[in-house]
């Protein structure tokens, strides 16, 4: 007997056979096997999910829900992490995010550790800091790692102003520390770094002093962009100075808006910056659409230079009024 399901079955499969015999449906299916992956240049863009720092604290997302936002609400092949993600450290929960990344094929181009500067002050375990230090190393190598984030430090108590920077005794401690762990992270094949948005390190010069002193193939910094304390142009030009030591880099949302991000961007390439440009966001709030309105600015740069472009955000309007659309 033919029932409706029997029906409709083989007419589908007597359809499909039909289109599957045409000569442009075997053209096309062989296109599709022979595909090149490679055929497009990729976008190199991230996110921090601390951006989602609001709706971690109102129990409303966790690190796997970040990577499913990642992967199937923006479309990213990355996932740039902030250990307020972290639930746990231990290798049964580590297991799982790595589980998580390979089931959605993500990267993670970086790990942003707080609680884990180089120098202790106030009230900070020195050993606690150095045991967190060593255990996200180890994390980093299990999850493939592009760049881990370590602060510098300390934070400046009892009157003392970062643009002041480190004594003598704190920078040599640092120092040495930053090349211990910039050796680990060589023989693992990533970077480990500092960031410049507190402490000394959001001085250039300060920043310039370390980069300099460590001197390891391992180390390397992630550039906050609009972290530079200073005037604007002083700002500025510690971007253009910075470029050639970043793995990593961060852009916040004034920096999205600025109607130079092109030109502001442009120095890492300029640099031969060959990591992630991540965005981030801060204000705690409709986060979900602030994120995509960075991404979405910082996407048209990129794909305006795999165009061969200038990464020009929108056509400059022509300059005959009677072309002039009125506003």
């Amino acid at each position: 007997m033919t029932t409706r399901r029997n029906f409709l079955r083989n007419s589908v499969l007597g359809a499909a056979a039909v289109v599957a015999s045409t000569p442009a449906a075997n053209r096309a299916m062989a296109a599709t096997a022979a595909v090149n992956r490679g055929a497009f240049k990729p976008l190199r863009i991230s996110m921090l999910s601390y951006s989602f720092h609001g709706l971690v604290k109102a129990g409303m997302m966790d690190i796997f829900h970040f990577f499913e936002t990642c992967k199937y609400r923006y479309g990213l092949d990355a996932a740039d992490l902030w250990t307020g993600m972290f639930t746990g450290t231990e290798d049964d929960f580590i297991d799982k995010v790595y589980s998580a990344l390979e089931d959605r094929q993500l990267v993670v181009p970086n790990i942003a550790v707080d609680g884990a500067h180089i120098m202790h002050a106030g009230g900070d375990d020195p050993k606690e800091l150095r045991a967190r230090q060593d255990r996200y190393m180890q994390i980093g190598k299990r999850l493939g790692v592009g760049f881990i984030r370590f602060d510098a430090g300390p934070y400046m108590l009892n009157g003392r102003k970062e643009e002041d920077g480190w004594t003598n005794e704190e920078f040599d401690f640092i120092v040495k520390r930053y090349k211990e762990l910039a050796q680990v992270a060589y023989d693992y094949g990533f970077k480990v770094g500092a960031e410049n948005h507190w402490g000394p390190e959001a001085y250039w010069s300060h920043t310039e002093k370390l980069i300099k002193a460590v001197d390891h193939p391992g180390f390397a910094i992630c550039m906050h962009f609009g972290g530079w304390r200073g005037t604007p142009a002083e700002n500025i030009a510690a971007e253009k100075a910075a470029a050639k030591y970043v793995a990593h880099t961060h852009i916040p949302w004034d920096t999205c808006e600025d109607p130079n991000l092109p030109k502001r961007l442009s120095v890492l390439r300029e640099a031969g910056y060959e990591g992630y440009y991540s965005v981030e966001q801060h204000s705690a709030q409709n986060e979900y659409n602030l994120v995509e309105a960075q991404l979405g600015r910082v996407t048209a740069v990129l794909t305006s230079w795999n165009r061969g472009r200038d990464g020009e955000l929108y056509p400059p309007r022509s300059e005959d009024p009677n072309k002039q659309v009125p506003w």
